[in-house]
């Protein structure tokens, strides 16, 4: 199921620095909003997250303390069960109440998340293939609305 890293995470002081400085690593940005920013490491394999805020450097965030790992999206739509067959403990993300792994089209990925026996924030990610008109889609969409959405 695993294929490699999908991402790792680390909290910045300084996000506009801390850009200038990957990029200096040769590093692209892939994705950002006002307090993240994310660079591929290898394109469209794996990407590291960089967060700012006292949030994320005085208090617990998930980014802190997260690996998510890259598996296919076939594999998405069956991880539910082989998590649970294995006994592990599913959670949603964020405010979400749903543990069902979803689309972010914005992003062109899909996730699940779960916790190991630390509570260690553990996620399961692919890329999904975003046609153009849906690529500005801002919602975190389960995959049965996604693959609904295509059909369309």
């Amino acid at each position: 199921m695993i294929k490699g890293l999908y991402e790792a995470h680390l909290p910045v002081s300084d996000l506009e620095q801390s850009i200038d400085f990957y990029q200096k690593l040769g590093l692209e940005i892939a994705w950002r909003n006002n307090s993240s920013a994310f660079f591929w490491i290898v394109k469209k394999e794996s990407w590291l997250g960089l967060w700012e805020g006292e949030e994320y450097k005085t208090s617990y965030h998930p980014s802190l303390k997260h690996i998510a790992f890259t598996i296919d999206y076939e594999d998405m739509k069956n991880a539910l069960a082989w998590l649970e067959n294995k006994r592990v403990s599913i959670v949603p993300f964020g405010n979400r109440k749903s543990i069902e792994p979803f689309v972010r089209p914005y992003q062109g990925n899909a996730s699940v998340y779960f916790e190991d026996p630390d509570k260690n924030s553990l996620e399961f990610m692919c890329y999904v293939d975003v046609p153009s008109h849906l690529k500005d889609v801002n919602d975190k969409l389960s995959i049965l609305e996604w693959e609904e959405l295509l059909e369309k």
